[in-house]
């Protein structure tokens, strides 16, 4: 298939100033190191540049946990493989009709070694108050299916993998302790094919920390 007979879909969320992508984490902080206007005096005249500064958390908007987010001597993002994050033979599931996701959906499919990715709709709530309570998610059953099966990556338009009520983390600890990357907070899972595409969630190369912000994408046939 060559490039021209494929198209790119975004799946991901902007992050920008006072954006709350869970509540109890800060907001991050955008703002100018050094703004056009005061960097004239750096240059030549007509020559000016924009440097900003940005403070967050590694959860903001649409990110990628790695197996040090869960465990402390899990893979950090800096040690994540490309071949882990990208261009990835990947699924996507229909989970629209139901809160509690369960690994009925996922039986009978052909998921090993792919990025399975858990469409619920939930993303259509994002940046209000209601994509905070009582979120789409996965079971611990589904958690063990999905290991059992050795999916590479799992993702989720949602506000979190785990039902959130209470202190347990049954998914995210199933998942990451198997080297199993999870996605949260995608969108336009709707834009998808029920057919194979290839999907992408790279991260920045960061030392000792366990989430960072992607810029997810499926490269789709046209």
């Amino acid at each position: 298939m060559t490039q021209t007979n494929q198209q790119l879909i975004d799946l991901s969320h902007t992050i920008e100033d006072g954006l709350i992508t869970y509540q109890g984490l800060p907001a991050p902080i955008v703002c100018d190191f050094l703004s056009r206007k005061a960097s004239e005096d750096h240059y030549e005249d007509g020559t000016s540049f924009q440097i900003d500064k940005i403070e967050m958390v590694g959860n903001s908007g649409t990110y990628l946990d790695s197996p040090f987010h869960r465990y402390a001597k899990g893979k950090d993002i800096s040690e994540l493989s490309l071949e882990s994050v990208a261009e990835l033979d990947a699924i996507v599931i229909n989970a629209t009709e139901t809160t509690s996701i369960g690994k009925d959906l996922f039986m009978g499919l052909d998921l090993k070694d792919k990025a399975v990715l858990v469409h619920t709709t939930w993303s259509k709530h994002w940046n209000t108050d209601k994509y905070f309570k009582n979120h789409p998610h996965l079971t611990h059953d589904a958690a063990n299916f999905l290991k059992e099966s050795q999916v590479k990556l799992v993702g989720i338009d949602s506000l979190n993998i785990d039902d959130i009520s209470t202190g347990a983390r049954p998914v995210h600890s199933i998942l990451l302790g198997a080297n199993i990357l999870i996605v949260e907070h995608l969108c336009h899972l709707n834009k998808l094919p029920t057919t194979p595409f290839k999907f992408s969630a790279v991260p920045v190369k960061v030392k000792n920390v366990g989430t960072f912000p992607v810029r997810a994408f499926a490269k789709i046939p046209k």
